[in-house]
């Protein structure tokens, strides 16, 4: 690997996420984060645990999501949820705004469901990122998002789950996730202390290359290895 492409290697949050990954995935993602020194394994929360001892001795953190996919858990159960991630080990979380209130401009509620889990993670000193779901959104839900995690200062904003499904003209259900207009826009619109998380069908090199050349700080991808070889490979 050359340092260009171990330079953005180095920004990946490798996703084990997927409804199907089992504790050989979690052992396998860990392996090759490990071995590829990306900066951490994003793990479904019951694998916390494991994959801080399968990280031990490595420069890979271990962060986890908080109400995931959808965000529509009650910000008193995501700050649950954030509070026995970090006692369990996590030190970055990653969660998702409850997007039905968003679409409604329920401005407040959104506030308060992000500034309940933001209380939780400073009081860890964990990385709070996030996570707007890009795909259901018009551009100005996307800047009163970015203006409202401005205010209140959170590590990261960040495009996708990877799991944000919308259904197409042809009948199909896909998703789009991390695009360079909305990267752009989150970019231009967050203040200076806030970076910016692309997430979402991020598959190639040529991909990650593009998205940190515009300013993005972490990349969010399942398809690591590939991003490494500078190939193609399958991410959600």
């Amino acid at each position: 690997m050359n340092q260009p492409t171990k330079d953005i290697v180095s920004l990946i949050d490798h996703a084990i996420l997927h409804p199907t990954a089992t504790d050989e995935d979690l052992i396998a993602g860990c392996e090759l984060a490990v071995n590829l020194g990306v900066a951490t394994v994003c793990v479904k929360p019951y694998m916390i645990r494991r994959a801080v001892e399968l990280t031990e001795n490595s420069t890979v953190g271990v962060g986890t999501v908080i109400g995931f996919p959808h965000g529509s858990n009650s910000s008193m159960v995501k700050a649950a949820e954030a509070e026995q991630a970090c006692l369990d080990g996590a030190t970055e979380l990653d969660m998702v705004v409850n997007v039905a209130r968003v679409l409604e401009n329920d401005w407040d509620f959104v506030t308060q469901d992000i500034a309940t889990v933001h209380v939780i993670a400073r009081s860890h000193q964990a990385i709070l990122k996030v996570i707007f779901e890009t795909d259901y959104l018009a551009n100005e839900h996307i800047t009163k998002l970015c203006d409202i995690c401005s205010d209140l200062q959170v590590d990261f904003v960040k495009t996708s789950t990877g799991f944000g499904y919308t259904k197409r003209d042809s009948g199909d259900y896909n998703y789009t996730g991390a695009t360079i207009d909305h990267i752009k826009l989150m970019l231009d619109r967050v203040v200076e202390c806030v970076q910016v998380k692309a997430s979402g069908g991020i598959r190639t090199y040529a991909d990650a290359k593009a998205l940190v050349d515009l300013g993005v700080t972490r990349l969010g991808t399942s398809a690591s290895q590939a991003i490494a070889d500078g190939g193609v490979g399958e991410s959600y």
